[in-house]
């Protein structure tokens, strides 16, 4: 009987916030194990580990975004690679400012492939975070050519890193996949609660390069009945900004909504915008297989 492939994934998990950099590592660790993959999950927090597949590491900073790891991360890592003897070593960048950079030179050393999912946003039009997301294109880029494989989401990513130095095949666009079991068009109760014979919803982050923006002009450009609305569920830097200067009956801003089920109960058509091109919510991809 074969053995079953062992994959130490370093990622994310936080029982505070929801976002698709948790909801990434969430999914397709659950998945993997489902599909009967032996997968050790190492993640940043405060919870004591509930499993002996699960390692938590601590950390110098409150959020999952912005890791300082503390001094020992490197030796723990090092010590579970080689007591566990896995097959493959995954990472969810960013990780930690102590383990990103050199990650592929100790996986290497161990004698163990290691692929990165690039998870850092891009901002294609001319902005201050359009200038700082393409610094960070430009930091990462030398470690990332060290990896065996990089995932990214895009092929506009997959540009942006070739010019930076990132050999190309070394690079798969995976896009976000969607849950349609979960997020698919049905009955809603927040569309009768809202009084929307038609309603139009975003679920994502309220950052710039998400476009929300473009969004919201472009429903306000429609001259539609007042029963046709817009929702916003979401936060993020752009949100406060947002709904003062677009906030009214028709547009609506959630806030947040860590809950999927409330998530899912949201829907109500086909109406899903998604700043990655396809039908349904830009988030929506947290169910990802």
């Amino acid at each position: 009987m074969n053995e079953p492939l062992r994959i130490a994934w370093l990622g994310h998990q936080s029982g505070r916030a929801g976002d698709g950099l948790l909801t990434y590592s969430r999914e397709i660790v659950a998945g993997l194990r489902a599909r009967g993959v032996k997968v050790f999950f190492v993640h940043h927090g405060a919870l004591a580990a509930v499993s002996d597949d699960t390692l938590t590491l601590r950390s110098l900073t409150g959020s999952h975004r912005y890791i300082i790891s503390s001094p020992r991360t490197k030796r723990i890592i090092t010590d579970l690679l080689r007591r566990e003897q896995v097959d493959l070593v995954h990472v969810s960048l960013s990780f930690s400012t102590l383990i990103d950079f050199g990650l592929p030179e100790l996986c290497h050393e161990l004698g163990l492939p290691v692929v990165a999912t690039f998870h850092v946003p891009y901002d294609s039009r001319f902005s201050l975070w359009q200038g700082i997301s393409s610094a960070v294109y430009r930091l990462y880029a030398q470690s990332l050519a060290s990896f065996d494989r990089v995932i990214i989401f895009s092929e506009q990513q997959k540009s942006l890193l070739e010019n930076y130095g990132v050999p190309a095949v070394n690079v798969a666009v995976i896009p976000n996949g969607v849950d349609v079991d979960k997020y698919t068009p049905g009955s809603s109760a927040f569309k009768q609660t809202s009084q929307a014979s038609t309603l139009v919803g975003y679920l994502g982050r309220v950052d710039p390069e998400k476009n929300v923006d473009v969004l919201v002009r472009a429903f306000q450009d429609v001259d539609a009945a007042e029963d046709v609305k817009l929702v916003v569920v979401g936060s993020g830097s752009e949100r406060r900004r947002l709904e003062r200067r677009y906030g009214s009956r028709r547009i609506i801003f959630t806030g947040q909504v860590l809950e999927e089920a409330e998530r899912i109960a949201m829907r109500g058509g086909p109406g899903w915008w998604s700043t990655l091109g396809t039908w349904t919510a830009s988030s929506a991809w947290r169910c990802a297989r």
